[in-house]
């Protein structure tokens, strides 16, 4: 298994916010997290980042990388997008952005990287010159995985990656991120939109006030009541 979680519990200070939790991602696939606002999946993908305060065993491609820093787990193949794509330079270039994520690859290696991240994403190569906050909604996500996929992660976190987007821009969003799919990345993708998440979905698990209320597979997503009774845990 590329990520295995077991027994996780995450607090702020005194407060537990995410208890017994467990759950293992394999290799290319897509595992989303599924809740309302205030189940918990940002934390979630806080303590598994090494954000959020947390307990509990978290093991990337069999070593453990519980006791490190975010810094840390970063550097050991876990990347992060958080809520509202905060990973990004507002005020730096799309390309600038870019060579920021890129700088901890050896030199003979971000040349090769930066073609593949604008085959993957054509529309940040047009955009190279641009502010990454003048990009629309869309072409901001698309900064924010490129930026995040940049160091060659094995596991990918994604936090909402549909909020604040028009449902028009939704598709264009999806099929950039099953453009990841030849990469091998094992990608944990935290939604509250159902109909979002089943175009992406291996395998769902629903999380209700911090504690896993049940799951099922992507295709199972697809099913309106089932959707509906995934998000709000029963």
């Amino acid at each position: 298994m590329t990520l295995s979680v077991k027994n996780l519990r995450a607090r702020y200070g005194r407060i537990e916010v995410c208890r017994d939790i467990e759950f293992q991602v394999g290799p290319g696939e897509y595992l989303v997290i599924l809740g309302m606002n205030g189940a918990g999946k940002s934390s979630l993908l806080g303590a598994l980042a090494g954000a959020v305060d947390a307990t509990g065993s978290i093991a990337l491609a069999g070593q453990p990388i519980d006791p490190l820093p975010a810094r840390k787990r970063a550097r050991r193949g876990l990347a992060f997008v958080p809520e509202g794509r905060r990973n990004l330079f507002p005020a730096l270039s799309v390309e600038d952005n870019l060579r920021l994520a890129l700088r901890l690859l050896p030199p003979p290696e971000r040349t090769a990287m930066r073609e593949q991240l604008h085959a993957l994403f054509p529309v940040l190569a047009a955009r190279r010159s641009q502010l990454g906050g003048l990009l629309s909604g869309g072409e901001q996500q698309m900064l924010a995985l490129a930026v995040a996929i940049a160091r060659r992660p094995q596991v990918l976190l994604l936090d909402e990656p549909s909020q604040g987007l028009a449902p028009a821009v939704l598709d264009q969003i999806a099929d950039a991120i099953h453009r990841l799919r030849p990469l091998g990345l094992a990608i944990v993708l935290a939604e509250q939109n159902h109909r979002f998440a089943a175009l992406l979905a291996d395998r769902f698990l629903s999380l209700r006030a911090g504690e896993i209320a049940g799951g099922g597979t992507g295709q199972e997503l697809l099913d309106r009541e089932r959707a509906a009774s995934a998000i709000m845990g029963h």
